[in-house]
């Protein structure tokens, strides 16, 4: 049998974590002197208030080795294989620990890191995916092989509402932060091989934004994989997250569409209002 975990940089929804046996291992996010876990301790509302407070974006930070071999350990113990999941290495040291974690438990041959290359449901596409083939009985050794063949056909990308909170994680200039809030400017932010960067900047009313960023991967969208797709925010107005629900609905393309709010890390670093579309080319 196989285990399927993920850091908590995944942002899948309880209802698929408990759909599919998915185990959490949280990452940490540090306000001032407190430390929290991902998902556990704190929101990314939370996480808001503190950061409007203190005019400052929190500090993310691994997952303590000690959570890892504490959640691995009794599936090792059973005889099972572990599939566990990575934000990308660029990112974090996530998956380092994990495979300390192995090491520890003296089960490297059974238990299998896998580094994204992705954040937020960017991971959790691939996770879930692993979680369907564990379920139908698959190898760890298979699923590895299937997700490395995946990992480089996730589309994430995310439209940021405001540049406040990259500005402060020092991610963006103060010029360019003042500027963009004078002029509405919204950046479209993608992952590729591991990294973020800046795609488009597109401007005006939220609303707006998000129509012409569904337009702009219309395309990609139509020959993408039809399993399922991802609307992943961080607290968008309900409005807009149907019309986008709305908009991929008529495509009649996806089986699945399903809405989570991104967890605390991603939160921290991109601020409230930020929405992605999330999916696996075809």
């Amino acid at each position: 049998m196989v285990k399927i975990i993920s850091d908590s940089t995944c942002d899948l929804c309880d209802e698929l974590l408990k759909k599919y046996d998915i185990d959490i291992l949280p990452l940490h996010i540090l306000l001032g002197e407190k430390e929290y876990e991902d998902g556990r301790d704190i929101t990314a509302d939370e996480i808001y208030a503190w950061s409007e407070a203190n005019k400052e974006t929190p500090k993310t930070s691994a997952p303590a080795m000690e959570r890892a071999v504490e959640l691995f350990e009794p599936y090792i113990k059973e005889g099972m294989e572990i599939v566990s999941f990575s934000i990308s290495g660029t990112m974090s040291s996530s998956g380092n620990v994990m495979r300390m974690a192995a090491q520890q438990l003296d089960a490297e041959d059974r238990i299998h890191v896998i580094d994204s290359q992705n954040l937020s449901t960017g991971i959790g596409l691939l996770v879930v995916q692993a979680a369907e083939m564990a379920k139908a009985g698959r190898s760890a050794a298979d699923i590895e092989t299937r997700m490395e063949e995946l990992i480089p056909r996730v589309r994430a990308s995310f439209v940021v509402d405001t540049l406040v909170y990259l500005h402060r994680g020092g991610r963006c200039s103060g010029l360019a932060a003042m500027a963009g809030g004078a002029l509405k400017l919204h950046p479209r932010i993608q992952v590729a091989d591991g990294v973020m960067s800046s795609a488009k900047k597109y401007r005006g009313a939220m609303d707006k934004v998000i129509l012409s960023y569904e337009r702009d991967m219309e395309e990609d969208l139509k020959s993408a994989d039809p399993t399922r797709v991802f609307i992943t925010h961080s607290g968008c107005d309900g409005a807009i997250v149907e019309k986008v629900r709305e908009y991929l609905s008529g495509l009649g393309v996806f089986s699945e569409i399903w809405e989570t709010r991104a967890g605390g890390v991603v939160s921290s670093h991109c601020g409230p209002g930020t929405l992605g579309v999330l999916f696996i080319a075809g």
